[in-house]
């Protein structure tokens, strides 16, 4: 046990994914003292995406068009999944209280709040998806009208192929050209995140404009690697779309990506100034229970630094990436206070032998099991602790990628564990 600074609190969330910092900015807004502790390693991979509910049933690899209506038969067909525990209201206020913050933050988003949109992937695929930042905003709309456009790359940045975006799409949107061009003040191998930070220059800015005016010709929109600034994202793409006259959008590149960076930046501007503890590159070394149901948690860097001692815990740590889960010869289990995992009895039935299997492997929908208040369970439903809650794709029975409902099952899942947290610690308020 350290025996260095202590930092009390209400309510440590683990795991800084979008599910971690998503709980901590619900529970700010309803005035819970938080504490948010975790590596910064997840949220770098974030597409920026809002992913709601893409794909179902999954066998079928079925495209929503109506997210909302997928849910509720979703809950009908798959009643285990998080989604199940959650009806459309709270959901829909939790994205609409996440889209609002985005934008005071001063990155927008933009929807069709009955409607998936239709995304071009940076391998020139199309995949549906719920909202998406304002700078890809026109994206969707050129897609679904056809629209005339001049699609850009660079000489150096690997991953990322004008060409073949064209290529692929060629079969539902003809009328498309392509362009590579040096960045300015760029040579050698390219990366997006020093791409956009050089765009937030006002002279790079205006060099990029000159170079890519010349070959607008009749195009009626013009579309770029998503690299667009990282701060003033709005700045940037208002002054590219002056400067060229034509509406500019941005294609997400492979993660990790400039999307991923902006929205780990801009959570950690904004969480401290709503009063949120934000202990980052941290993990959690140890756990103990105390006499009075509170936790203590050993916190560092390298080693114990710290102790939090919290009324409640919220278990965001996230799958195997995020090491919320970790697998070995015996089986699948929880990283940190060693809850229970529901997952196949065997090994042998992690997965299937195709590798495309339709359905997906079993091991994809392992995770925790919760009651209605988001509590991990144990055996016959029993709640292991009354003060720790769990959100996000740690939970079990889903598989967020082949559902394509990453993002939506983070906010929600979140949004629906704070408010079950705050009313616990509610009712423990009132006992005393």
């Amino acid at each position: 046990m350290p025996d260095k600074e202590e930092t009390l609190c209400d309510l440590i969330v683990i795991g800084t994914g979008l599910a971690g910092l998503s709980a901590a900015l619900f529970a700010a807004r309803r005035g819970i003292d938080t504490v948010l502790v975790g590596l910064t390693g997840e949220i770098g991979f974030a597409s920026g995406l809002l992913d709601l509910l893409g794909v179902h049933p999954v066998a079928d690899g079925r495209m929503v068009k109506d997210p909302w209506r997928a849910l509720e038969r979703l809950r009908r067909e798959e009643p285990g999944h998080p989604y199940g525990k959650i009806d459309n209201d709270v959901i829909r206020k939790s994205i609409a209280d996440m889209l609002a913050f985005l934008a005071e933050s001063g990155y927008p988003y933009w929807c069709d709040s009955q409607a998936n949109l239709r995304m071009v992937t940076p391998v020139g695929t199309c995949k549906p998806t719920y909202a998406v930042p304002h700078t890809m905003q026109y994206g969707p709309v050129a897609l679904a009208q056809k629209t005339p456009c001049l699609l850009v790359d660079f000489e150096g940045l690997k991953g990322y192929s004008a060409i073949q975006i064209a290529a692929k799409l060629s079969a539902c949107h003809p009328h498309l050209r392509t362009l590579r061009i040096a960045f300015p003040e760029g040579r050698g191998e390219l990366y997006t995140e020093h791409m956009a930070r050089a765009l937030e220059t006002t002279a790079v800015r205006a060099t990029l404009i000159e170079a890519i005016r010349p070959h607008i010709g009749d195009v009626l929109c013009i579309g770029l690697p998503a690299i667009l600034g990282i701060y003033d994202t709005v700045r940037v793409l208002e002054d590219l779309t002056q400067g060229l006259g034509r509406p500019v959008f941005e294609i997400p590149t492979m993660v990790p990506g400039v999307t991923g960076v902006r929205l780990q930046e801009l959570f950690g501007r904004r969480l401290p100034a709503l009063g949120v503890r934000c202990l980052m590159q941290q993990r959690v070394w140890n756990t103990w229970r105390r006499t009075d149901g509170r936790w203590s948690l050993a916190v560092g860097q390298n080693t114990a630094e710290r102790t939090v001692r919290a009324r409640s815990v919220m278990l965001c740590s996230g799958r195997f990436f995020g090491k919320g889960l970790c697998a070995d010869r015996h089986g699948i289990r929880e990283t940190i206070f060693d809850v229970p995992v529901v997952q196949p009895f065997d090994r042998t039935l992690w997965h299937n032998k195709d590798l495309l299997h339709a359905p997906g492997h079993p091991i994809n929908r392992a995770g925790l099991a919760v009651d209605h208040r988001f509590r991990p369970t144990g055996d016959q439903g029993r709640v292991v602790f009354p003060n720790l809650f769990a959100a996000g794709t740690i939970l079990a029975y889903q598989d967020w990628v082949r559902q394509k409902c990453g993002s939506g099952l983070a906010i929600a899942t979140a949004y629906a564990a704070v408010a079950a947290c705050h009313e616990y610690l509610k009712e423990v308020e009132s006992a005393k």
